[in-house]
């Protein structure tokens, strides 16, 4: 098996996933699909670079009902696509706003053979163009296939991950808790929230972390009201807690998961709060098994929370999908209903108002297996750590 430090994948891993999803265009018929976002074309390609920071030059892949990709991306890019196993690469001189990139894709999806006369794009739910409207609307116009919208079908297909995508799941997992387990040994009052995530995002980057885009804190007396702000100046004081969430990346796949400490003293109250969250997330592993649901998952944690006096949860869900984005689909809701099968990497994240203006949220990362699932993250102390 491939070593959890190797970078990058094998051929035979993006054969695979273009062939899966060859096989769902012939269902779906479709005579191509065309990607436009940073995480579709570098899990069809390969193509792995910083530079999708920059908003200034839009790139394309097609994949065809048969044979390899084709990018269509600005000159730019040309070295580091062909480092990859696609081998059809047509470039332009971008940025060019009178046509950046529109004639040469539309060339390239009219010469493709038009058995159906439909292509696919990701235009719906927890889908972005990454191009200029007016450039798609153009784009539409040209080509003399319809273009459909197949955001939930990529998804799909992208929710299954391949063992050596666990693998780099797993990996940054573990780089992670080790950041977490040295948060007691030199968070202290007195320190601020920023201070403290200063040193979690070293440590992270010394244990192997390419990059830390994700890291929010929460902090108060005895308890906080937010789990996206932060981290802040605030000043940690005897008998606050204080949460840390992270998102911490490896060689493109993420990490997402969270811990709880208290400083000096908890009341009772939030100690069963801790107590609640980390029941759910047993009962959420218990329930993650192939056959069952998202939802089945949702309604395990939620019974622990709501018997545990939960005033409520306005997070809007208690988990997700996660690999190359920090979030994917699905999500852990009473209406998702998403069928679990193996291969499929999702955060346990229960979370509940257990007084006014204060939240409690846990977070761990599993995999479903053939005959259940596995933790991804080392689990959490059952009980509130007071530092």
């Amino acid at each position: 098996m491939t070593s959890p430090s190797a970078r990058g994948f094998n051929t035979e891993e993006f054969e695979n996933r273009t062939a899966r999803l060859q096989t769902l265009m012939r269902e779906k018929e479709l005579d191509a699909v065309f990607f436009t976002t940073e995480p579709n074309v570098r899990y069809f390609s390969g193509f792995f670079t910083q530079f999708w920071h920059s908003p200034t030059r839009p790139w394309f892949l097609v994949v065809p009902a048969s044979g390899k990709p084709i990018a269509v991306i600005p000159e730019i890019g040309a070295t580091g696509m062909a480092s990859t196993w696609v081998e059809d690469i047509r470039t332009w001189a971008s940025p060019c706003p009178e046509d950046d990139g529109i004639s040469l894709l539309t060339a390239a999806l009219e010469e493709l053979p038009k058995k159906f006369g439909r292509i696919g794009a990701t235009l719906g739910i927890e889908s972005h163009l990454r191009m200029p409207v007016n450039n798609f609307l153009q784009l539409r116009e040209n080509v003399s296939s319809e273009i459909v919208d197949v955001a939930l079908e990529i998804h799909d297909l992208r929710t299954i991950k391949s063992p050596a995508e666990i693998a780099k799941t797993r990996e940054i997992c573990r780089i992670t808790n080790k950041a977490f387990d040295l948060i007691p040994s030199y968070a202290k009052t007195g320190m601020s929230e920023r201070d403290i995530c200063k040193q979690f995002r070293i440590d992270m980057l010394r244990e192997g972390a390419d990059e830390c885009p994700y890291i929010i804190a929460g902090s108060g007396p005895d308890g906080y009201d937010s789990i996206i702000m932060g981290p802040t100046d605030r000043v940690i004081e005897h008998g606050d807690l204080l949460i840390i969430d992270t998102g911490a990346v490896r060689d493109g796949y993420f990490s997402d998961f969270d811990r709880n400490w208290a400083f000096g003293d908890a009341s009772e109250q939030t100690k069963a709060a801790y107590r609640a969250t980390y029941e759910a997330t047993t009962k959420g592993f218990e329930a993650a098994k192939p056959g069952n649901t998202t939802t089945d998952i949702y309604n395990a944690m939620w019974s622990v929370l709501e018997e545990a006096g939960a005033l409520g949860n306005d997070v809007g869900r208690i988990g997700h999908g996660l690999g190359m984005e920090l979030t994917e689909r699905p999500s852990n809701t009473a209406t998702d209903n998403t069928l679990l099968r193996p291969g499929m990497v999702l955060t346990l994240e229960p979370g509940m108002n257990y007084a006014p203006g204060k939240q409690m949220v846990h977070e761990e990362n599993i995999v479903i297996t053939e005959d259940g699932a596995e933790w991804l993250s080392e689990r959490a102390a059952p009980e509130l750590i007071i530092i």
